[in-house]
């Protein structure tokens, strides 16, 4: 299975570095991992509503860019599905099982994802209904990525 994670913004704290690292080098036992980063769209703290549809168009355009046709894509969105840790891992079972090999997870910028990238995801992911910073999302999304492996193996893993 290819996993490719698709973010908005280069990842600046090392803590977090450091983290997705680790679960990225324990994911290899199980698929190929790709961490994409695409640059932000500069912007002003306060923005119209016109203003922040443009620079979500913006990233979303250069997010497309990175992700293939034939690539299954799961949006990470605060109104997407809920999923436990065991439904995300039967998910990706169910995927490899049908023959999905290529997955993207695609995290937004500050502002969120724009209509482009939602319409062409398979599906909408969410974590919780808070919202969490991009950077963290993307430390939180590997171990659980992670997670889902062992748990689709029958491996210990920490509760």
């Amino acid at each position: 299975m290819n996993i490719s994670i698709v973010t908005v913004g280069k990842l600046k704290e090392k803590y977090l570095k450091l983290g997705i690292e680790e679960y990225v080098k324990r994911l290899t036992a199980y698929a190929k991992i790709d961490v994409v980063e695409v640059a932000d769209e500069k912007a002003p703290e306060e923005l119209s509503e016109l203003e922040m549809k443009q620079v979500k168009q913006k990233e979303g355009e250069r997010i497309l860019a990175k992700i293939s046709p034939d690539t299954y894509v799961i949006a990470l969105a605060i109104q997407g599905k809920l999923q436990s840790s065991e439904e995300l891992a039967d998910t990706l079972d169910k995927l490899a099982t049908y023959g999905k090999s290529k997955i993207a997870f695609v995290i937004g910028g500050s502002l969120g994802l724009s209509e482009e990238v939602l319409k062409r995801s398979n599906e909408q992911l969410s974590f919780s209904r808070m919202t969490f910073p991009h950077q963290l999302m993307k430390l939180i999304l590997v171990e659980q990525i992670y997670r889902a492996f062992r748990i689709n193996r029958n491996e210990p893993y920490h509760k």
